[in-house]
């Protein structure tokens, strides 16, 4: 329960730092400490490499380089239909999340996709973070700190 509290203040410190604009509140914490809990928060956890939005229902809005949704053949403005036999028609980019997340034991993802006119289906496995992408999400949020990026 702890752990879990843990996991679910970083993701609310995280969503709180997305939101930030470049002018308005910064994040107070220490560089070292942000950096940390963002890695213990991604370390072990897997990533499907796609950004999803709701537009009249779940779209793809972007896809990351070498990442396993670009391998699967996901594509932009690809419409989510069902992911593991789970209707997304009236899903919410949250209850996505919570289906990507509760797959994490298999590691895969089996989606169908509305594309030009014509239903596809995509299997894509998951997969860890890398260090790269975690230098990148923590480069990304250290932008919004208050202190320069080398103080504590």
């Amino acid at each position: 329960m702890i752990h879990r509290l843990s996991r679910l203040a970083i993701a609310g410190l995280l969503a709180a730092a997305a939101s930030v604009y470049a002018d308005d509140l910064k994040c107070n914490v220490a560089v070292r400490e942000c950096d940390q809990q963002i890695r213990n928060m991604l370390g072990g956890k897997r990533f499907h490499g796609a950004q999803i939005e709701e537009k009249k229902g779940l779209v793809v809005k972007s896809i990351t380089e070498k990442s396993p949704a670009e391998r699967a053949g996901l594509r932009v403005g690809d419409r989510l239909i069902a992911i593991n036999g789970k209707s997304l028609t009236n899903a919410s980019t949250r209850d996505f999340k919570q289906l990507v997340a509760d797959a994490r034991n298999t590691g895969r993802v089996g989606l169908i996709i509305w594309r030009q006119g014509g239903y596809r289906k995509l299997d894509i496995r998951l997969e860890p973070y890398s260090k790269e992408q975690m230098d990148k999400i923590i480069a990304g949020h250290l932008a919004t700190h208050a202190h320069p990026a080398g103080s504590n």
